[in-house]
């Protein structure tokens, strides 16, 4: 795990980034409330993700001071967050102002760290506390990234904001720049309770057919064991196990470890059955990545 100092001082004694004091949940959590299945998405050009990636890239290495041109131009700028309810620091990358850019999508990381794991959440709002879920999971990790998607998956037109299903998209090219540098990754998604003839709460699969990672094996054994009925992909024939998913494809590509889990709304649900196990089970998850 690498850590870094904080960047020094420019001449005039301030800081190469903004900084805020928020409470990350409801800084995080208020953004998505927003979202609109009937609101504006228009995804952006290969210049601007190009820019994106660049800035991202320099901001991976803690070069944030030099990632403020790219991701400027890109309409996006990295503020250092300080959580008010636990002193914690985060580097956000989100738009820098209103536009186009402001439904892209946002990258939370543990500042000074360079990440050992990434939460993905592709459909923030459709897929109900997904989002909640994630931001739980980076609070209570360490090492980690949280990439959120800036739009309701219905957003906009002809599928343009599912960026599970689509590469022309923020939140595709910040997974790129993790999974390049071999960061694993968990994508969280959801369906409805109470589907007739259910015989699951939870599907889990690498995207790859009949693979499993042995995480995952152990990830399916404890959740059995608190349970939760799961769909193992890799020993069954289980429905959304996310055969399309453009981030898992090329996670495959990369070599990079790749967990796609779907979970019943009462899972998902804060006060939902078995939720707490859930988040402990994904947190184990995550621990183990940030250790290996």
């Amino acid at each position: 795990m690498a850590c870094h100092a904080e960047p020094a001082p420019d001449a005039s004694g301030r800081l190469p980034f903004a900084q805020r004091e928020v409470d990350l949940r409801d800084h995080v959590l208020s953004w998505t409330d927003g979202f609109d299945p009937a609101g504006d998405y228009s995804p952006p050009d290969a210049a601007a993700r190009d820019r994106l990636a660049r800035g991202v890239d320099l901001v991976l290495d803690n070069r944030l001071d030099e990632a403020a041109g790219p991701l400027g131009e890109a309409g996006f700028r990295v503020t250092r967050l300080t959580d008010s309810a636990t002193g914690h620091k985060y580097d956000e990358i989100a738009a820098a102002g209103r536009g186009d850019a402001q439904h892209w999508g946002r990258l939370y990381l543990h500042a000074g760290a360079a990440p050992r794991w990434s939460v993905q959440v592709p459909h923030p709002v459709a897929d109900r506390d997904t989002e909640r879920l994630g931001v739980g999971l980076l609070e209570s990790g360490r090492a980690g990234a949280l990439v959120v998607a800036g739009s309701h998956r219905q957003a906009g037109s002809d599928g343009a904001a599912d960026v599970a299903h689509r590469e022309d998209s923020v939140f595709h090219t910040i997974v790129l720049q993790l999974q390049e540098r071999g960061v694993p990754g968990l994508q969280l998604h959801g369906f409805a309770s109470g589907g007739e003839g259910r015989r699951y709460d939870a599907v889990l699969s690498t995207g790859r057919g009949q693979r499993a990672l042995p995480e995952m094996t152990g990830l399916a054994d404890r959740l059995g064991a608190e349970g939760v009925r799961v769909c193992r992909g890799w020993a069954a024939r289980c429905p959304l196990e996310g055969t399309g998913n453009v981030q898992g494809r090329a996670a495959q590509r990369q070599h990079v470890d790749f967990v796609h889990l779907e979970l019943d709304r009462e899972l998902r649900r804060p006060e939902g059955r078995h939720a707490d196990e859930v988040r402990q089970a994904l947190g184990e998850l995550l621990s183990g990545w940030a250790d290996a």
